[in-house]
């Protein structure tokens, strides 16, 4: 996304100069399966997610019915750009009207096992037509909500997905593996990234500074927030100094909202990192 307007810019270091460490780390921290942040004494309210990327499942494993869209791969048969910008528009509505403030998709990994669970949830094997398709679904996310391109990056099979190591070249990564996540931020301006749970090229993706901060913050000019999958953090220090905001979920501490505080305290994480987290 761009960079929000300078008024706007300078209540939130205005806020940000009232923040307690505790409160600092709270945002980026899980407040439970579904939520993070919030800061009740400044009126705060927390980030609110609902799975996605084919409907809008709301604060809840189980509750009402929802609404059901075609999977990606579906919509990808179709070519149709403007149609998927409608599904996406639809999806975005659904997410507001469930009370969430972020849908976690599109997913633009790529059908690159034919024996893959969740092939069902990206849209093709096919760079191009996952990076056209899924700027059209950030574009009408983002007309109610915010969009969640993930899982960043090479998040590609469901064997091992938590400890696998993708090694992949650079021109490989750049030309066919990036291409999508790179049109949905620099086209769609999606407002999040989540990071996927595998290493890449030996480092965890929440952990790995040249794809959060060298590639997705100084080239493509993300100004969002990139998200942890759940349960997906292995660090607090590699973490947060590699690129990572926010954590989730917050169902019991872990590596910031059980370690982060007293990182700062030890002077192992300096408070001006924690400013910058907040302030992606």
């Amino acid at each position: 996304p761009a960079a929000p307007p300078a008024a706007e810019w300078a209540a939130a270091r205005a806020m940000l100069r009232e923040l307690t460490l505790e409160e600092k780390v709270a945002v980026l921290t899980g407040s439970g399966m579904w939520e993070s942040g919030g800061v009740p004494r400044l009126g705060v309210p927390p980030m609110r997610y609902t799975d996605g990327p084919h409907g809008a499942r709301g604060l809840s494993l189980r509750g009402d019915t929802a609404l059901l869209a075609p999977c990606e791969t579906a919509l990808a048969a179709t070519f149709d750009e403007a149609l998927v910008q409608e599904v996406g528009e639809l999806l975005g509505a659904e997410c507001k009207r469930r009370g969430a403030d972020m849908l976690l998709g599109p997913c633009l990994n790529l059908h690159r096992f034919p024996n893959s669970g969740r092939h069902f949830e990206c849209f093709s094997e096919d760079p191009l037509l996952a990076a056209r398709l899924g700027v059209a679904y950030v574009r009408g996310v983002q007309k109610y909500a915010i969009a969640c391109a993930k899982h960043f990056a090479c998040n590609d099979q469901e064997t091992d997905r938590g400890t696998q190591n993708s090694v992949v070249d650079e021109r490989t990564l750049r030309e066919v593996f990036l291409a999508p996540f790179e049109a949905a931020v620099a086209e769609g301006g999606a407002g999040a990234v989540m990071c996927g749970y595998n290493r890449l090229n030996g480092r965890y993706c929440a952990e790995n500074a040249w794809l959060l901060q060298e590639v997705l913050r100084d080239e493509w000019g993300f100004r969002g927030v990139v998200i942890t999958d759940w349960w997906g953090s292995q660090s607090t220090e590699a973490s947060i100094g590699a690129g990572l905001n926010v954590e989730m979920p917050g169902i019991e501490p872990r590596f910031y909202g059980g370690y982060l505080t007293q990182a700062v305290r030890k002077r192992v994480v300096s408070q001006e990192l924690v400013d910058e987290r907040f302030l992606p």
